[in-house]
């Protein structure tokens, strides 16, 4: 990895729930990434990203937060909002331009998470996908 701290690295934002957020996360975990030497993982971290924050602007409840945790061997990238309500992938039919959101960052992601808030962290949900570092980069 390009930088040399102590892992892991945690990075958070908290954007208001509105249509330009998708953008100003996406532009967060590309820029942690590219810092941190990890290039090769920003375009997919990035495309990722925004697939689950548009999700949150367009279902979920209050402000997204983000939080994107750096490993020596994986990238975690969390979207926490207020919304209880788990998202679920659904099937798209051939001529609808949405609901594939969760469906690409699952076949992007090494791995894909969500959970619902313990009662003392409040009433929202986080979710979650993984990208695995290169064995060249966790050097």
């Amino acid at each position: 990895m390009g930088v040399h701290a102590e892992l892991p690295l945690h990075y958070t934002l908290t954007a208001p729930a509105l249509p330009t957020a998708p953008r100003l996360c996406r532009d967060f975990v590309r820029a942690v990434l590219a810092a941190s030497g990890l290039d090769q993982l920003a375009d997919t971290a990035a495309m990722c990203t925004s697939e689950l924050v548009t999700n949150v602007h367009r279902h979920g409840k209050g402000d997204v937060r983000l939080a994107t945790t750096i490993e020596r061997a994986r990238v975690r990238v969390t979207v926490h909002d207020d919304g209880p309500a788990l998202p679920s992938p659904r099937r798209a039919a051939s001529d609808e331009t949405n609901g594939r959101g969760l469906f690409l960052v699952t076949a992007l992601s090494d791995v894909v998470g969500m959970t619902i808030d313990e009662p003392s962290e409040g009433t929202g949900k986080a979710v979650w996908f993984e990208l695995n570092v290169p064995p060249e980069s966790a050097a």
